[in-house]
């Protein structure tokens, strides 16, 4: 009998090691996430996902759209002359063939089927002229109001931490461009707790960049970033040429250089550089 209770206590004791042992193993796994956590359909997630929203204003010149840009390679006759878009610096080339003469008519015809980039980074094939046009309709006039915040950009990459309501560990993922970003907030859920490994960094409209530590930060910073720059939602592709310039740029301008010369001079549709040929010209700051 007494074999018989040792053996028992054995078992039990052995069962409890084993319990014991599995807990132990099971919180080497735990990890507690960090005090704030992105939550689904939270403002903060919202202004993440619009920060990463496709922008697609930067070819304006060749769609008319900022709700969606072409996707490259295409191929498009600019006045005549064939020239293939690989790259947003080669739109300089189109704009450089339209600005040629100022009293002709421009014409620029793309090369179909395209495939176009939506804001939230669908692709659609466009087979016709029609086709770009009505879609370009969509998107509304110049400068309508849009979902996208064009002054503020993430550097990547960043790296998010995703919890069970458990709060273990599930999965770690990296996310290195815009899209992934996009696609990132668009698939969180409630049941599934997120932070961000901080500190993140974002670049503003000016070029500077600036560290961001927590989630209450960065929501500040995007919101005050949010209409801080000109989002050139518009097709007018020469409002990059420093209509808006003072006095006071032109003249530091003018003066910071020395022998210019006349490249380019129209009046009254008669071509005049000619004129100036062997001439060159140097600016003083009174004016002389």
């Amino acid at each position: 009998m007494k074999t018989s209770t040792n053996i028992i206590y054995l078992t039990l004791l052995a069962l409890s090691l084993v319990v014991t042992s599995c807990r132990d193993e099971e919180t080497e796994f735990i990890q507690e996430p960090a005090e704030e956590t992105l939550a689904a359909n939270s403002p903060v997630a919202s202004l993440m996902q619009r920060t990463a929203t496709n922008d697609g204003s930067f070819d304006n010149i060749l769609d008319g759209a900022s709700c969606f840009n072409i996707e490259f390679p295409v191929t498009v006759y600019v006045n005549g002359e064939e020239i293939d878009v690989n790259s947003e610096d080669d739109l300089d080339d189109v704009e450089d063939i339209i600005d040629e003469f100022e009293d002709d008519n421009d014409e620029i015809v793309i090369q179909y089927p395209i495939v176009i980039i939506l804001a939230d980074f669908t692709e659609i094939t466009v087979n016709s002229e029609t086709e770009l046009e009505n879609l370009a309709d969509d998107c509304g006039e110049d400068n309508s109001p849009d979902d996208d915040i064009e002054c503020i950009d993430f550097q990547y990459p960043i790296t998010a931490s995703l919890f069970n309501t458990n709060n273990e560990l599930i999965e770690s993922i990296t996310i290195t461009n815009d899209e992934q970003m996009y696609d990132f907030i668009d698939e969180l859920d409630e049941d599934t707790i997120v932070t961000i490994n901080f500190p993140i960094t974002v670049v503003l409209s000016d070029g500077t960049s600036q560290s961001i530590a927590s989630l209450t930060e960065l929501q500040a910073v995007i919101q005050n970033a949010e209409d801080d720059c000109d989002e050139d939602d518009d097709n007018d592709f020469d409002d990059d040429d420093c209509d808006s310039c003072t006095d006071d740029v032109l003249t530091d301008l003018l003066t910071g250089c020395s022998d210019w010369i006349v490249d380019k001079l129209e009046r009254n549709d008669v071509d005049l550089e000619d004129t100036y040929i062997g001439y060159v010209f140097n600016f003083a700051a009174d004016g002389s």
